[in-house]
């Protein structure tokens, strides 16, 4: 699968370089120096390459959306055209200072970067777990027992393609239901953050949903 980054800081930069281990042909964008993005490229140690949010859009299978809300108008209008294009966003609505979420409850970040790029297909994806956790999960992925991830979108296929991105990293994928459900989910990530950098074990946390009770 073709995968571009769009943001290629802590979540991107680490899920580009997991795309390209588990086999994916990476191009990573947007970033603070051009030289930031050519050596993750080279330390993705898979078919990765650097390059501008156009080239990184314009074959992609699939596109990651990673980066600071006050950032997504600049990202998306380098990007171009994106019509029909599958975007996994893990981009939370935050506010400038990163204190508090700037749409909640009635409507959610993933929603309305739907409104802003209504030709292409939303699902709001590894938002809900720190960048730390990452590389230990997908060093982990042939375990029995994975993590989960929560994911949300309105189209059937998009879905599909990002539940194999999401067991690529290690993850067992968890459909939470339409895209309106990441006004849940995106305050969800809040408590994570809470429980991952105010508490004293680290970041490095991941979560999981068990089933209890007779199937059937």
């Amino acid at each position: 699968m073709r995968v571009g980054i769009l943001g290629s800081g802590l979540m991107g930069g680490k899920l580009g370089t997991l795309f390209a281990r588990a086999g994916h042909e990476v191009v990573f964008s947007y970033a603070r120096s051009e030289q930031k993005l050519k050596r993750l490229a080279r330390e993705a140690q898979g078919n990765a390459r650097a390059g501008t949010p156009g080239e990184a859009a314009r074959d992609a299978d699939a596109l990651l959306l990673a980066v600071h809300w006050s950032r997504v108008d600049d990202v998306l209008k380098q990007a171009g055209d994106l019509s029909g294009k599958i975007i996994v966003t893990c981009s939370l609505p935050m506010n400038a200072d990163d204190t508090g979420l700037v749409i909640a409850h009635t409507s959610s970040g993933a929603e309305e970067l739907a409104k802003r790029v209504p030709k292409a297909r939303v699902v709001s994806a590894f938002g809900t777990v720190p960048s730390e956790v990452l590389f230990g999960v997908f060093e982990a992925r042939r375990k029995k027992v994975r993590p989960s991830l929560v994911y949300c979108g309105d189209d059937a296929r998009s879905k599909k393609i990002a539940a194999e991105l999401i067991r690529d990293v290690g993850f067992d994928p968890i459909d939470a239901g339409p895209l309106r459900i990441a006004r849940y989910t995106e305050p969800f990530t809040l408590l994570i953050a809470q429980l991952a950098y105010e508490g004293h074990e680290g970041p490095e946390l991941a979560y999981r949903f068990e089933r209890y009770g007779r199937k059937g």
